[in-house]
């Protein structure tokens, strides 16, 4: 088994507000290790955002309604970890168009 470090990066400018944005999907064969995440408001307000797991026929919240003010950002893993399956992806939205960025730092097994 290979072990492959990456970082999964989505630029939300060209986002409209309560849009799915599917930061990254789990490839077949492949089981992910998420050890960082951070959420990112681009704008000059405070925006609201919702991060999902899709798992199978699930889609649960990770975190729902959360304010994150101008100019800041969120640190969602804490020193937790989230293990995505193949399919399993991770979704943000925002209730504000063109307004948040991510970055996940992963960990690909092959």
């Amino acid at each position: 088994m290979a072990n492959t470090f990456k970082n999964e990066v989505f630029n939300g400018s060209n986002t409209a507000a309560n849009n799915n944005m599917i930061v990254y999907t789990a490839p077949s064969s492949t089981t992910t290790v998420v050890i960082g995440l951070t959420l990112a408001n681009t704008t000059s307000a405070q925006i609201t955002v919702d991060m999902k797991l899709s798992a199978g026929s699930n889609t649960v919240f990770l975190i729902n309604n959360l304010p994150i003010p101008t100019g800041s950002s969120f640190e969602y893993m804490a020193g937790n970890k989230i293990i995505l399956e193949a399919g399993d992806a991770i979704i943000v939205s925002s209730d504000t168009a063109q307004s948040l960025d991510t970055v996940m730092s992963i960990m690909e097994i092959t």
